[in-house]
């Protein structure tokens, strides 16, 4: 192989070792950057030019490891890594923080008018929705009537949910109403994401060996790969959604925001990104992207499958999706 780099090098893993939550943090701080949104098409065109040619053995003289590296990390950060697909800006990881900061921050800012929690309610599932598509597991297409399906529910389960519990907490003190966009936001991740990857549950995601066969396809790997995504956006929206609301409570009764009220919401804004700057990377380590199940606990039409292509596998793979 030609260039400096050694031929050793697996791009299709991670640079660090994704069997402990710390090495899996520093992997998402890379995916999650948010500078990444700011390169341009050229830029990820030779990333993955890089990246492809590397696999294929070949390099181009001059190239090293970090460099290498970097240029995967570019290519994960904008391309499918089931389809090789170029995802949708908004929908990448990258767009995780300054897209939630935005949206969460308003939503804190405005939770006190019915027509301002419809709005924001309805913002925020429609960029989950795209979220929740682009970074599917697997393959398989999704129809629009599923799409549409997923979108309305996850929407109409988020708003009920706020409305519901605004209208219980108008007798209580006001900070438990501050915490009515996260209960709201908690509801409709247990309902948009299922929906929008339903797909994925009827007919299963792909499987695969430890050198990346494929083996068939899964429905319980579905199920797991889906309760693990529900359990990171849960906690990815907690600590911006629980923490400035307890600081704004605070300051607000204070003379600085009483004499200049219209700092509120670039507060709360800023608040919100400061926490997801760190909770989103650090909630999407809680488990391995590549996870893992035993064959004994697949659906038995998938067992068999596996036995038949690979008979000694005692563990199958899959992307959970994000």
């Amino acid at each position: 192989m030609a260039g400096t780099l050694p031929p050793h090098i697996d791009l299709r893993e991670p640079r660090w070792d994704q069997s402990t939550f710390a090495g899996r943090a520093r992997h998402f701080f890379m995916v999650t950057d948010p500078r990444n949104l700011l390169l341009s098409g050229a830029t990820l065109e030779e990333a993955r030019r890089l990246v492809q040619d590397y696999r294929a053995g070949k390099v181009s003289a001059g190239v090293t490891e970090d460099q290498l590296w970097r240029a995967k990390y570019i290519y994960d950060s904008a391309f499918h890594p089931d389809t090789g697909e170029k995802m949708v800006l908004v929908g990448r990881m990258s767009a995780q923080v300054p897209m939630n900061m935005t949206i969460t921050g308003c939503m804190l800012t405005f939770y006190r008018t019915t027509p301002a929690v419809l709005f924001w309610q309805w913002v925020n599932q429609s960029f989950n929705a795209i979220v929740n598509y682009t970074n599917r597991s697997g393959d398989a297409p999704i129809t629009t009537g599923q799409l549409g399906t997923a979108y309305v529910s996850a929407t109409t389960g988020a708003v009920v949910t706020a409305l519901g519990l605004k209208s219980l907490t108008k007798h209580l003190p006001p900070i438990i109403g501050r915490f009515v966009p996260f209960a709201a936001v908690a509801a409709a991740n247990c309902i948009n994401i299922p929906l929008m990857r339903q797909r994925e549950l009827k007919l299963g995601i792909p499987i695969l060996d430890e050198d990346g066969n494929r083996l068939g396809e899964s429905r319980a790997a579905a199920r797991q790969a889906i309760a693990q995504v529900v359990v990171s956006r849960i906690g990815m929206a907690a600590p911006a959604m629980a923490i400035p609301p307890v600081i704004m409570n605070a300051l607000e009764k204070r003379a600085f925001l009483k004499r200049y009220p219209w700092m509120n919401a670039p507060l709360q804004v800023g608040l919100v990104g400061l926490c997801l700057v760190f909770a989103t990377p650090l909630c999407c380590a809680l488990f391995p992207q590549k996870s893992s199940m035993r064959v004994s606990r697949l659906e038995p039409e998938a067992q068999a499958r596996v036995r038949e292509k690979s008979p000694r596998a005692e563990i199958v793979y899959f992307n959970k999706g994000l």
